[in-house]
């Protein structure tokens, strides 16, 4: 009998204090796809100080226009990827009413698009792990998991996203997620 492969996909993965002078210090990543070949995830707690107007060479509707761009890996920084949510969707690919994409063309029809309930956030770049890397990481506990869900990927202010989600972890992270970014500040 063939052992199904235990996906990461719809979790958050959080530093847990063994990322310090990486790109990752401090992260909070949305695992959208991961598999026997690998993983892809975007950081969701890094904003740029570019609004998506400003970064994509097209004729957006004024609501994308002024959208702040997240950083969402240090994985090919000029490629597009959004996830957008809307009540009760259909066919999401993340988790439950959570869609990726990647189509610009997609991205305009949404900003165009009428809907009150609808978020969207838009990322240039990406995380990504070949196969069997973020399952290496994960059995070097250089990773914490958290269930994702809507409120966290759109409502939470994403300075404060790590350590929001750390102290909903219980008290054993509440020091980890007060201390400070740099250890020479202690």
């Amino acid at each position: 009998m063939k052992k199904e492969f235990p996906s990461l996909r719809g979790q958050l993965l959080l530093d847990g204090g063994k990322l310090r002078g990486s790109f990752f210090h401090r992260t909070v990543v949305l695992v959208c796809q991961h598999d026997a070949e690998g993983a892809f995830g975007l950081v969701l707690n890094r904003a740029s100080e570019n609004k998506v107007g400003e970064a994509l060479v097209a004729d957006l509707p004024g609501t994308l226009k002024d959208e702040p761009l997240f950083v969402g890996g240090p994985v090919q920084s000029s490629a597009l990827s959004y996830l957008h949510s809307d009540v009760q969707m259909a066919d999401s690919n993340v988790m439950a009413n959570l869609q990726l994409g990647h189509s610009l063309e997609e991205l305009v029809e949404l900003g165009e698009a009428f809907s009150p309930t609808r978020q969207i956030r838009v990322f240039a770049g990406y995380a990504g792990w070949s196969s069997g890397q973020l399952d290496d990481e994960m059995r070097r506990e250089a990773w914490l998991v958290y269930p994702a869900s809507i409120e966290l990927v759109f409502q939470t202010e994403p300075q404060t996203l790590w350590r929001t989600i750390l102290r909903k972890m219980g008290w054993q992270y509440h020091l980890l997620a007060d201390s400070p970014g740099d250890l020479s500040w202690n």
